[in-house]
C-alpha cells in the first residue's frame, strides 16, 4: 500500500473512532439527563435524546447493558389489587400487561429492523470495496 493510501486509511479509521466516541458520550449524557429529569430510561428515549441510532445503542455492549439494567430498574411497581379479586380486575390486569408487551415487542422489532438495515448497508459497502479491490466473487449486489 502506498504511503498516501495508508495515511488516508489511518485518517478514516481515526475519524470513525472519534465519531463513535462522540456518539458514546452523547448517549451517556442522554442517560444522565433522562435520569435527572426522572424519565424512564429506554433505548428509544436515549436514542431520541442523544441523536444516535437504535442500532448504535444495541451494538455498543456497554451502553446496551447499561440501558437494559436501568430499564429493568425503572419498571413500574404493580398497583396493589383491591381485596375484591373479581374477574374484572383480572381482565384489567391482563389487558394492561398485553398492551405493555405489545409496545415492547414493537420497539424491539423496530430496533432489530434498524440494525438489520444497517448490517445490509455495511454488507453492500464491503462487497463494493471487495469489487474495487478485485477480490474473488467481486460482483456487487
Amino acid at each position: 500500500m502506498t504511503d498516501n493510501r495508508q495515511r488516508r486509511t489511518e485518517t478514516l479509521a481515526q475519524a470513525a473512532r472519534h465519531k463513535s466516541e462522540a456518539k458514546t458520550k452523547a448517549a451517556e449524557a442522554a442517560i444522565r439527563a433522562l435520569t435527572k429529569r426522572g424519565e424512564p430510561i429506554t433505548f428509544q428515549a436515549v436514542q431520541r435524546e442523544a441523536g444516535v441510532s437504535h442500532s448504535f445503542l444495541y451494538t455498543h455492549p456497554t451502553l446496551r447493558e447499561r440501558i437494559s439494567r436501568l430499564r429493568r430498574q425503572n419498571l413500574p411497581t404493580p398497583r396493589p389489587q383491591p381485596a375484591d379479586n373479581s374477574e374484572s380486575n383480572l381482565v384489567l390486569a391482563l389487558t394492561t400487561e398485553v398492551a405493555r408487551l405489545k409496545k415492547q415487542i414493537r420497539q424491539e422489532t423496530q430496533a432489530l429492523r434498524d440494525a438489520l438495515a444497517q448490517a445490509h448497508g455495511e454488507n453492500l459497502e464491503l462487497r463494493r470495496e471487495l469489487a474495487r479491490r478485485g477480490g474473488p466473487e467481486a460482483t456487487p449486489q
